[in-house]
């Protein structure tokens, strides 16, 4: 028996909501309730679709900060990747230009008939005044002073002007205090070839007579034109290219601007010739074999 009127209340609340559930599912099938259904789902349909429609921008607004994320992720990896690779590329493109530099000076160095040590350029000193480079070979090599320095194809770089240990100084081709004797392969005439800096170098004493062309090759002459002792620098290197004859009326001799055969500003290995020493003068046309007094023949052959 219920006691007190709070629990008859809640008795009654509850015999009724029984009721009500007894109705309902006796009535759940009838045309009214199916028809209050379908007006309620009708009335309450746009809401539903408007919840549906914002939770999948939502969604989508979630997942589009997610994928973006992933993006800028990514991108950051491929950029670092990128620049990775692009430093391989530069290093393996700088091994392969020192890789045919250093075939190049092979290949001098098997058709030459004298000792060379292979040396690399550790500075340079390209001023208004001078061109000189120092290499990282010295006298513990056998570098000596006046040693004779070629790169690839035989082409002439300089002498060497002071060694210590680990290192010597050259005076390059182009160098205002260079000096060596040029002969022109076509004519074969000859000339005082001088370094001028940042200019072309400067062939002069040659013979009016000679027909001197642009494009014509020089190499040295193995003699010196007044010293009585020959050149410091072995027959047949390559000097320059004439790309300019100088021609005054009247005058005996003639002149010639050469460009260089070897690329002095961008040498990176060399060849230091460490044996050849000076003997007789040669005279224009002698073979160095010719001479009773002259060393064995050791004519340079330059590398095609």
């Amino acid at each position: 028996m219920l006691s007190s009127p709070s629990a008859r209340r809640r008795g009654a609340i509850y015999a009724v909501l029984v009721a009500i559930t007894l109705l309902l599912l006796a009535f759940s099938a009838s045309e009214p309730l199916l028809e209050l259904r379908r007006g309620v789902g009708f009335a309450v349909a746009p809401i539903q679709g408007a919840l549906r429609d914002g939770t999948r921008q939502v969604t989508s607004i979630f997942a589009a900060i997610g994928e973006i994320e992933r993006l800028r992720v990514l991108n950051a990896e491929l950029s670092q990747r990128a620049q990775e690779l692009e430093l391989e590329n530069r290093q393996l493109e700088s091994i392969r230009r020192q890789n045919e530099q250093l075939a190049e000076l092979l290949k001098v160095r098997a058709s030459l008939g004298y000792n060379t040590v292979a040396a690399e350029v550790i500075s340079r000193r390209l001023t208004t005044g001078e061109r000189v480079v120092t290499l990282g070979r010295g006298a513990e090599t056998g570098v000596r002073e006046g040693d004779v320095v070629i790169a690839g194809g035989g082409a002439l770089v300089g002498q060497v002007v002071a060694v210590g240990t680990g290192f010597s100084h050259v005076h390059l081709l182009n160098d205002s205090r260079f000096r060596v004797v040029g002969l022109d392969e076509e004519t074969r005439s000859t000339g005082l070839v001088t370094g001028q800096l940042d200019r072309p170098l400067a062939m002069s004493n040659i013979p009016a007579t000679e027909e001197i062309s642009v494009g014509d090759s020089v190499i040295t002459a193995g003699i010196d034109l007044g010293g009585g002792i020959r050149s410091p620098f072995p027959r047949g290197l390559l000097i320059g290219t004439v790309v300019d004859v100088q021609r005054p009326p009247a005058e005996v001799v003639q002149s010639a601007l050469l460009v260089p055969a070897a690329p002095l500003e961008r040498l990176e290995y060399v060849l230091v010739i460490t044996d050849y020493t000076t003997g007789p003068t040669l005279e224009p046309g002698e073979s160095p074999g010719n001479t009773p007094t002259e060393a064995p023949n050791r004519t340079l052959v330059p590398a095609p």
